[in-house]
């Protein structure tokens, strides 16, 4: 009799059985247990396959690796090493099998198979296979299979994993057909001979999160005809083909994930497949990031990262009808970022980023459209080349910077570009040729080193309100009359022409002789006249501006000795003196309501008005408008903030806000960073001011070390007395035409008296929305009136008062 090796356990509720035995073979014991038994297994191999055919539980003795189930190649053709039919559990094994027309292992049957701690080393078809409609787990499980496939799930089967791991397959690593579904976290697939994932059919699902595929001899995942797949927070790397390869209809959302040093593609997608990508990194790809062909092919990325390019290709390719739209995502290290190619192809950009383009940021061709909306490229040859006929878009609201060439239109090409900018380009910041058209609304191209605007061949470009400043050339080039300008203004323009006098009448038609008509017909369009950029408002009408408004004596002073520092610093540099160089960068404390922001405003438009800034404009934001919701888009905020600032004041509101007193790991002070760093790169270029109240201002100056060095003078707005909101209110009356009564203004003076002066108090903005108050109460008074006369019109009387 054999050594008896394998002891079963009766956990099942039969009374009419001994509760244990003990045989020499897994079939023996197996044909004696019943449903819910426990076969405990000693160490070492078996040499027979194993039908498990009820739902028990085999174990082995000794933990994971010490029992092998290993049959001889006669025992198992047209076989397998394992097969289990039942809901059954399997832990600690080792299954061997070795024929290649069959799987090692096979879950089949009734559902609730369970292989936990088991490890498959085979040279078999399939390493595990899970036949059609059968519902399995397999639990840090690894499976090793140099012959066939790793894990194959047939129509209908569904399978969750948790911390399996395919180390080694002929074929892919994992393959989920014909409408099956896989659930899998934390699983590894490696050394896979085809791709990593492999999905198909329609009704295939796969759901994987955090799990890993790399050193595939092919695609990382490979999707098609329809089946679906959605990673959360995995990686795929180090693959010999594309990273993701999407075909005829297949579906992919990535969220959280990472696609790096991939040979091809990071990801190709063609045939009308579908790719989400949401919070995804893709770098290191030798081709291109994104490989997007056919009509009905689309990919949609949110939040997402495309940067260090391995080859000479373009990061991001759509052609052949396909479509792409990119939110919020950047694009650096690149030779080039975004073509669009071929009749309906089409990109879309909302606030992305496009830096250290080597050669094209934007390259629309063959009839395809791009839309860019609050883009931003800095460092490229050329920031957007729209190349031939039918190629064009919508740009809005964008900035180009330190580019060769900031845009082309070509060969008949048509875009619009609307609110954009074009700065520090070498060469042109706008360049058009060729029979290329392009409307231009409200450009601004500045300090180029050649011209602002150049157009030759006698384009028909239209530029409306575009000016042109700084640029080493000229701001505005035309080779021959062609060009349509309406409102256009540069630095380097003389003054328009003084009107013409009058010419004589015309003779009529008719007396002209054919030769005169046919000169007339054939003459060419007057030149585009540029107007010279308007001068700024003398800094002693906005000084008056500021000297009007109601109280604020200690700041209008601060502000006046401010002033007073840089126009005489200025005087000294043009006598060739020393001059001394005050912080332009001011705090401002106080409470709402007391004219910070006024403040602010009419202080940009003096520097300007000095030569200090360019143009003095004032752009406000707040904390919403600076912190992201994810690592990096805070810094490409605040960045894209400080951009639209440049040449006037960044007023930023509640500043406090930025350095929360339990922020932890808030992004706010990444804005913060943000900020420091570009005070000190462009410190000549933007004027910063931060406002809130005072305590709180104290605590944001000592967030950042760089900070209080920075803002060396405070501001502080004093609130308003009852007098000064009394005067407020009497300049608001007579901006809207009415009259106070001096009893009226006793009781307003007396309003203003005895009013809260909490946290909600607004100041100023109290006073108006008193006044507004008095005038719909006035209204509905006089509106009672039968024939009110015009004195009744304008009288407040104190009834008018809020109660």
């Amino acid at each position: 009799m054999g050594e008896l090796r394998v002891r079963v356990t009766q956990d099942s509720a039969s009374r009419w059985r001994r509760r244990s035995g003990e045989y020499a073979t897994l079939r023996e014991a197996l044909e004696v247990a019943e449903p819910g038994d426990t076969l405990t297994v000693r160490a070492g191999t078996f040499h027979e396959a194993v039908l498990v055919d009820k739902p028990v539980t085999l174990v082995a003795e000794k933990g994971p690796g010490s029992v092998r189930i290993s049959p001889p190649e006669s025992a198992v053709r047209g076989g397998t090493a394992l097969t289990v039919t039942a809901g059954a559990t399997i832990r600690g094994l080792t299954v061997a099998g070795s024929d290649r027309s069959a799987p090692a292992v096979l879950l089949a049957g009734a559902d609730g198979a369970a292989l936990v701690d088991c490890r498959i080393e085979t040279s078999s078809a399939v390493g595990v296979e899970l036949a059609d409609g059968v519902r399995a787990q397999l639990v840090n499980c690894t499976v090793e299979n140099p012959s066939g496939l790793g894990i194959r799930l047939r129509a209908q089967a569904q399978a969750e994993l948790a911390d399996c791991e395919v180390s080694a397959a002929g074929q892919s690593g994992v393959a989920v057909l014909s409408g099956s579904r896989l659930r899998a976290e934390r699983l590894k697939v490696h050394h896979a001979g085809g791709a990593g994932l492999l999905l198909a059919d329609p009704g295939s699902l796969a759901e994987l999160t955090g799990c890993e595929l790399y050193e595939v001899r092919g695609s990382g995942v490979q999707a098609e005809a329809q089946a679906v797949g959605r990673l959360t927070d995995c990686t795929v790397h180090r693959v010999s083909g594309n990273g993701l390869s999407l075909d005829t209809g297949a579906e992919l959302e990535l969220s959280s994930c990472r696609v790096h040093e991939v040979p091809e593609n990071a990801a190709d997608l063609r045939g009308g497949a579908k790719l989400t990508l949401r919070q995804v990194t893709m770098h290191g790809f030798g081709r291109g990031a994104l490989s997007v062909w056919d009509g009905g092919t689309k990919v949609l990325a949110e939040s997402c990262r495309f940067h260090s390019a391995q080859g000479d290709y373009p990061a991001l390719w759509v052609s052949d009808g396909a479509a792409l739209e990119l939110a919020d995502c950047s694009l650096d290290d690149l030779p080039d970022a975004l073509f669009v190619l071929d009749q309906g192809s089409s990109a879309a950009a909302r606030d992305c980023s496009f830096t250290a383009i080597r050669s094209s940021a934007v390259s629309v061709s063959g009839g395809a459209s791009a839309d860019l909306s609050g883009c931003r490229i800095q460092g490229a040859g050329t920031g957007l080349w729209f190349r031939d006929h039918g190629s064009g878009g919508l740009l809005t609201d964008c900035e180009i910077a330190d580019v060769a060439t900031g845009v082309i239109v070509t060969k008949g090409a048509d875009p619009v570009l609307r609110e954009c900018t074009v700065r520090g380009a070498s060469e042109a910041g706008v360049y058009v040729s060729a029979q290329g058209r392009g409307e231009f609304d409200t450009v601004r191209v500045s300090q180029g080193g050649g011209f602002g605007f150049h157009v030759i061949d006698g384009c028909r470009t239209k530029l409306v309100r575009c000016r042109a400043e700084r640029n080493a050339r000229a701001g505005f080039e035309f080779s021959e009359p062609g060009p349509v300008a309406e409102g256009c203004t540069s630095d380097d323009a003389a003054p328009l022409p003084a009107p013409r006098p009058a010419e004589p009448a015309a003779p009529p038609l008719a007396s002209l002789a054919p030769a005169v008509l046919t000169s007339a017909s054939a003459a060419l369009p007057a030149p585009a006249v540029i107007a010279p950029i308007p001068d700024c408002r003398p800094p002693e009408v906005a000084l008056a501006e500021l000297d009007s408004l109601v109280g604020l004596a200690t700041v209008k002073q601060e502000v006046r000795t401010l002033i007073d520092l840089i126009s005489v610093g200025r005087a000294r540099q043009r006598a060739g003196l020393k001059a001394p160089s005050p912080r332009r960068h001011l705090v401002f404390t106080g409470s709402p309501g007391t004219g910070k922001t006024t403040v602010a405003r009419l202080y940009g438009e003096i520097l300007a008005s000095l030569g200090v800034l360019q143009r003095g404009h004032l752009v406000e934001v707040a904390r919403l408008d600076l912190v992201g919701e994810h690592i990096g888009s805070t810094a490409i905020r605040t960045a894209a903030a400080f951009d639209k600032a440049r040449g006037g004041v960044l007023f930023i509101d509640e500043a406090y806000a930025l350095a929360p007193e339990d922020g932890g790991r808030d992004f706010g002070r990444e804005a913060i960073d943000t900020l420091v760093k570009l005070m000190e790169d462009h410190r000549d270029e933007v004027v910063i001011i931060v406002a809130g109240y005072t305590a709180e201002m104290e605590r944001f100056l000592a967030a950042n070390p760089g900070l209080s060095s920075r803002f060396s003078r405070t501001v502080t707005f004093p609130d308003y007395t009852a007098d000064e909101l009394l005067d407020i209110a009497r300049s608001q009356a007579t901006e809207h035409e009415y009259h106070l009564d001096p009893a009226t203004e006793t009781a307003l003076h007396a309003h203003f008296t005895t009013l809260d002066r909490g946290v909600g108090f607004g100041n100023g903005r109290t006073a108006r929305q008193v006044f507004e108050s008095m005038i719909e109460r006035h209204a509905s008074r006089v509106a009672q009136l039968a024939d009110p006369t015009t004195e009744d019109l304008q009288l407040l009387v104190p009834a008018d008062l809020p109660a």
